[in-house]
């Protein structure tokens, strides 16, 4: 049998192969939007930097993986952690308002877009690999992933007080 029109039937499998990727980045963006991910301190980094660990949850291990960068600096921007081992001390949020996530939120949505600003903030700390234990399956149809990850803390400050989010460390009390 002869295809008569390859160029249409090329077409119709691109366009399909395109629609699933486009599904599965929205997927990713569904499964992080409502900021559902724990962060703590993971030891000693360089100065200016956060050496943290966030657990990102997803029912797709995947997904959690890709948005744990976004989750950490969202967490320090917002949530803070407690202090622990490692000579871990506890960090407040950089925004003391909850409301400010609303009030700018404009900037936030930009900036935390896919391939958005705060990638400018946030790498890995390791290889990219994970370790078995921070692979966990909580439920049936859910999985909390933890990765390392060195946010630049001083960085991302002197950006949002730029923005007036926060008030400089110099403009007192």
């Amino acid at each position: 049998m002869k295809l008569k029109h390859p160029i249409a039937i090329l077409f119709i499998v691109l366009l399909g192969m395109t629609a699933n990727a486009q599904w599965k980045k929205n997927k990713a963006n569904e499964d992080t939007k409502i900021w559902r991910y724990d962060l703590e301190c993971e030891g000693i980094a360089k100065q200016g930097s956060k050496l943290v660990k966030v657990w990102s949850y997803s029912k797709n291990p995947k997904h959690a993986i890709s948005r744990g960068m976004k989750n950490a600096v969202h967490g320090v921007i917002f949530k803070g952690y407690a202090g622990g081992g490692q000579g871990c001390t506890s960090l407040k949020p950089l925004v003391k308002s909850v409301d400010t996530e609303e009030e700018f939120k404009e900037f936030f949505e930009a900036f935390f877009a896919d391939g958005g600003e705060y990638l400018k903030y946030v790498s890995a700390a390791t290889d990219g690999s994970i370790a078995p234990g921070d692979r966990l399956k909580v439920s049936k149809r859910e999985y909390k992933i933890g990765i390392i990850v060195n946010v630049q803390f001083e960085q991302l400050r002197k950006r949002l007080e730029k923005e007036n989010i926060v008030r400089g460390l110099a403009s007192g009390f």
